[in-house]
Formats: structure tokens, C-alpha cells, sequence
């Protein structure tokens, strides 16, 4: 990139902090494709990170849970021939986060089936250490597998089943259901029946919505391409984990979870690979 590291770090601040590739533009004066390769290239560099930093980490409580985005359109609105392409479409970002350190442990996007699932929890595994913890999903079927698979051998698995009420006569349609109930179902080893939460990582997917522009329902922001999707989702987790200081442990999850030892600045952050 010839682009100063100055107006680079300016660039990816905006888009952190929920600006659009357009008004990120309009700001810094930088040309929309210049700052997409960037958003890309820093992207990678963040995948590397989480490879590299977060491997063996010892776990207490890890809660898993997803959120759905889209990639040029709908799932629904896809063309007969657009069938097969799997980076048109629903977009699912599957998260892991420790309860305690609010750490990131890891993330995939991909489908919301049974492939993506066994790549994601293959990736919390790596992150793992090989002790013993409790893991907490939501009802999602596919997650028992993946995790009789590859976390058999060190984790209690509990799912947190929600039960929605029935959309009343001129509700809303884009008006969350009511949760009537919430019923908790041990599924493997012996989980802790008051530790079996998903409430964290949903606040987590909270923070998402509200600092990925591409993830805004509603909007015109929507990714147009999967790469840039991919590379907007790193960035995020990246700057999570280790540059910004979380409003409860008063550190970043990274040095809460003994990675590191200091707050990161970004461009520590871009060096760092």
C-alpha cells in the first residue's frame, strides 16, 4: 500500500468505530477501492493474529452463538443459477467467547449448516487449551456433532433451548419475537446448571451490529463481496481482543486472558504478522 500509515489507521478507526467504505470516503478523502484493499489486506493480517496469539488458551466457560449477515442478496432473492455459489447470500458469522475474559477465542463465516459448524468448532478447539471447561450453544442442532467430534475429550456441553411466542396480528415483520422461555439441556459430560448462558456472546453480537456497518439491518451497506465480509469480521475481532479496553474487566480481553501484557495500539496490531 503507498497510503501513509497515518491515513491508514485513520481509515480502519472509521470503519471500527461504524462508518461506512462511502462516508469513511467522504472523511478522509481516500478512494473507496484503496480503502477496501486495505480493509482486505488487513483483514488477512488479522486472521494470522488470531492463528498465531490465540492457540491453548486456558478456558473457563466458552458460550458459542451466531449472526446472521448477507452477501449482494437474501438467500430467498437468489437467482436458479446463483444456487451453488456459496459467497452470494446468507452469511453466518459463527462466534466463541470466554465468558470470564471476554475473549474472542475464535470466529467462521460461512452457511449456517452442518460444514461451517465442524470448521468452526475445529477452530475453538485449536484455541483451547487441553483442560477441562463447559460450553454453552444455543439449540442449533448441528453444534452436537461438531462438538462430539473434536471437544469430546475435554468439555462439559450444555444447549440453552429458547422458546419464542407466536407474532401477534400487526406486528411488525421485522420485530424480534418475545422469548417466553428459555430451557436449558445437558447434552454431554456434566455442565454446571448455573453456568449454562448464552447471554454474553448475544450482548457480544450486540456490539457487532452496532460497529460493523456491513452487518446494520436495513441498509444499503451490505457486503457486496464474501472477501470483504471476511476481512471486515477480522478487523473487529482483532481490534476486540487486543486494542480495546472492555467496559467490565477494564482491560482487553487479550491481556485479561494472559496474551499479552499491555494494550495494543492498531498499528501494533498491523505489525504484529
Amino acid at each position: 500500500m503507498y497510503l501513509p500509515v497515518e491515513k491508514a489507521e485513520q481509515v480502519l478507526r472509521l470503519l471500527l468505530e461504524g462508518c461506512s467504505v462511502n462516508s469513511t470516503e467522504r472523511i478522509t478523502g481516500v478512494h473507496h477501492t484503496t480503502i477496501l484493499n486495505l480493509l482486505v489486506l488487513v483483514g488477512e493480517k488479522c486472521e494470522r493474529l488470531f492463528t498465531d496469539k490465540i492457540r491453548g488458551v486456558q478456558v473457563k466457560d466458552v458460550q458459542c452463538d451466531e449472526i446472521w449477515g448477507f452477501v449482494q442478496k437474501k438467500e430467498a432473492h437468489k437467482w436458479p443459477e446463483e444456487g451453488n455459489n456459496r459467497e452470494i447470500g446468507d452469511a453466518y458469522c459463527l462466534v466463541a467467547l470466554e465468558r470470564h475474559s471476554k475473549l474472542v477465542l475464535a470466529f467462521h463465516l460461512g452457511k449456517r449448516d452442518r460444514i461451517a459448524t465442524e470448521d468452526f468448532i475445529s477452530k475453538v478447539r485449536w484455541a483451547t487449551g487441553d483442560h477441562w471447561f463447559q460450553v454453552t450453544t444455543d439449540g442449533y442442532q448441528p453444534y452436537i456433532g461438531a462438538i462430539d467430534a473434536s471437544l469430546a475429550d475435554r468439555v462439559d456441553f450444555a444447549q440453552l433451548v429458547k422458546v419464542y411466542a407466536s407474532a401477534r396480528e400487526g406486528e411488525a415483520s421485522y420485530a424480534p419475537p418475545e422469548v417466553v422461555n428459555a430451557v436449558p439441556i445437558p447434552i454431554m459430560g456434566n455442565p454446571d446448571p448455573k453456568r449454562i448462558c448464552t447471554s454474553h456472546v448475544e450482548r457480544q453480537n450486540l456490539s457487532m451490529r452496532m460497529q460493523i456497518r456491513r452487518l446494520t439491518r436495513l441498509t444499503n451497506a451490505f457486503s457486496k463481496k464474501w472477501a470483504n465480509l471476511q476481512a471486515a469480521l477480522a478487523l473487529y475481532f482483532g481490534y476486540y481482543d487486543f486494542c480495546r479496553i472492555h467496559g467490565t474487566i477494564r482491560v482487553t480481553p487479550a491481556m485479561e486472558a494472559g496474551i499479552t501484557d499491555h494494550v495494543w495500539e492498531l498499528s501494533e496490531v498491523l505489525g504484529a504478522t
